[in-house]
Parts: C-alpha cells; sequence; structure tokens
C-alpha cells in the first residue's frame, strides 16, 4: 500500500510559474513509477507526466511538453512537477499516482495509487 499526498497548489497568473509535490510513504518509493493527471470540471481525467523508476524516463502530454517538467528523488520519497509558463487552461485539480506493474503511464488505469489532488487555478 503506498499513500500520496499532493501540496504546491494554488492561485497564479498567466505566464507564471507553481511547483507541485507529492510525498510518499507506505512502500519502497523507487519500487513505483509515478505519474500526473489533472481533471478540470466536467472533464475527464487526463494525463500531464509520468517518470519511470531507475533510469527515470519522462513522458508529457503534449499541451505541457516544453513547460512543465516532472522530477523524482527517491530518497526522499517524493515526486514533483515543476509548472511554468501556466495558462488559464491549465487549471484544474492536479493528481499524483503510483503505478507498480504497468508499462503504460499514460492513463488513469495504469495507476494503481492516487493521492486527493490539489487544486491550480490559473488567472487570465
Amino acid at each position: 500500500q503506498v499513500q500520496l499526498v499532493e501540496s504546491g497548489g494554488g492561485l497564479v497568473q498567466a505566464g507564471g510559474s507553481l511547483r507541485l509535490s507529492c510525498a510518499a510513504s507506505g512502500r519502497t518509493f523507487s519500487d513505483y513509477a509515478m505519474g500526473w493527471f489533472r481533471q478540470a470540471p466536467g472533464k475527464e481525467r487526463e494525463f500531464v507526466a509520468a517518470i519511470h523508476r531507475i533510469p527515470s524516463r519522462t513522458y508529457y502530454a503534449d499541451s505541457v511538453k516544453g513547460r512543465f517538467t516532472i522530477s523524482r528523488d527517491n530518497a526522499k520519497n517524493a515526486v514533483s512537477l515543476q509548472m511554468n509558463s501556466l495558462k488559464a487552461e491549465d487549471t484544474a485539480v492536479y493528481y499524483c499516482a503510483g503505478s507498480m506493474w504497468s508499462r503504460s503511464l499514460l492513463t488513469p488505469s495504469d495507476y494503481e495509487y492516487w493521492g486527493q489532488g490539489t487544486q491550480v487555478t490559473v488567472s487570465s
């Protein structure tokens, strides 16, 4: 069992930056690939970014490529999402997720564990 807790969300103006963090506990963090998803009101949960175990290969949705960076620190049991050049359409609840078994990390069903989410609001 893995517990995930997100932090770092908030209100930011368009063009600004935020850094989301996700703290993991419960099992060996390095056993899990990690991902970030987001869900805006009335929309489905969508993939944002993912990072494999070791070596830490990364994946990004086209909509955030070049603006967002996912990273992990296995010694601190944490994964982060640095978000730059934020746009109003990035407004959503952001979720951290962990996957032990899946090779594909691009859909919500690929992940076994989820955090409670953190709100990101970008004002235009």
